[in-house]
């Protein structure tokens, strides 16, 4: 298989990561990430910034004071 170039690997590289392509524009693109230093730099720091937001979102519920004054506000409450 071809390398796919660095142009593509960028523009596709979500999408590689999320695994939402075909396994042929998916098998070229981690050939050229294998051979491609600065396009493998790329792709570990989206994977590091996924997981970091990932990890951001599993808080299971807010404060309760924040909750409180989040509510307030949306109501059109004054908050203290």
């Amino acid at each position: 298989m071809t390398d796919c170039g660095c142009d593509k690997a960028r523009q596709e590289l979500e999408e590689y990561l999320r695994q939402e392509m075909c396994t042929t524009d998916r098998e070229a693109i981690k050939e050229h990430l294998a051979t491609c230093e600065d396009c493998s730099g790329e792709a570990h720091v989206n994977q590091v910034i996924t997981q970091v937001v990932r990890r951001s979102c599993n808080e299971e519920v807010a404060p309760e004071e924040l909750r409180a004054r989040v509510l307030s506000s949306l109501r059109g409450g004054a908050t203290a």
